[in-house]
């Protein structure tokens, strides 16, 4: 007598109703690419090294699913729930935008993202509160209005990032690249964006924090040249030692904020309320300006 085949049934979250039927034990390092799986109920499976290139995916159900090193490169996710999802190494992105996948308003609260690819990644109006994005990689990500409250990104790359009208507040950026990055009206209130040691620093040159709010950040020793922080809230934030060469701080609000070992040469403070910043240092020459 033959075998039967072992087949794993994919149901719809709601209707129940079998979306794909697959000839396999598992779905560990399954061959998923390209299918229906709109609305899909995966939550709590073990989808490790699963390659799920191109699939629709809109609506699934993938909360506290296993989805270790799965390739979802063009996969669409829109309004899918990957809560406490564990993405380490995945591969969601492309140097080829039109590739990456599709994460607008998904829910990712407390989802391991640890070095994944998330490469030019459309991911707008999201849910990351809490979420692990340790040593990912987010060039060129669109985070546009996504709330990505006290996420912890260390060593992660937010080149060419638009995190435009994000919430980043109690964030733990430590030794980011944010370079060239879009935070305009972004909230880094509390957020970290200093070190993990004595001699590192997080990377802000070339980046648009223009409306963004900083209030009681820790911006100590930074790297921000060439810096945009026009009309930007910066009460209370500590910018010991930063490295602000070319920034303009036009109208930002510096009061109580700490400008120890700041060189100040070169930075627009053009009607920044410098009088009520500490430790600022002004050459005389520019004493006068408003």
């Amino acid at each position: 007598m033959g075998h039967a085949r072992i087949m794993v049934e994919i149901k719809h979250r709601e209707t129940g109703a079998i979306l794909e039927t697959i000839a396999t034990e598992s779905l560990v390092g399954a061959d998923l690419r390209d299918m229906q799986l709109s609305g899909a109920d995966l939550r709590g499976m073990d989808l490790s090294g699963a390659n799920l290139t191109s699939s629709d995916l809109d609506g699934a159900c993938l909360a506290g699913a296993r989805l270790v090193d799965a390739i979802l490169i063009g996969a669409h996710l829109k309004q899918a729930d990957l809560s406490n999802a564990d993405l380490t190494r995945a591969r969601l992105g492309s140097e080829h935008p039109a590739r990456s996948a599709m994460l607008n308003h998904v829910n990712l609260a407390g989802a391991r993202l640890a070095q994944a690819d998330l490469r030019g990644v459309e991911i707008r109006y999201a849910n990351l509160q809490g979420a692990d994005l340790s040593h990912a990689d987010l060039r060129s990500t669109d985070f546009h209005g996504s709330d990505l409250r006290a996420v912890k990104a260390i060593h992660a790359l937010f080149i060419r990032a638009n995190l435009r009208e994000a919430d980043l507040s109690d964030a733990d950026l430590r030794d980011c690249h944010l370079n060239d990055a879009n935070l305009v009206r972004a909230n880094l209130s509390h957020a970290d964006l200093t070190s993990t040691t004595a001699d590192g620093f997080t990377v802000l040159n070339l980046a648009n924090l223009e409306g963004a709010n900083l209030n009681g950040a820790r911006l100590r020793g930074i790297l921000a040249q060439d810096t945009n922080f026009r009309h930007a809230n910066l009460t209370n934030v500590d910018l010991t030692n930063a490295s602000l060469g070319g920034s303009i701080l036009h109208r930002a609000d510096l009061t109580n904020a700490d400008f120890a070992g700041v060189e100040l040469a070169s930075v627009t403070l053009e009607f920044a309320n410098v009088s009520k910043a500490r430790n600022a240092q002004v050459p005389s020459y520019k004493q006068n300006l408003r």
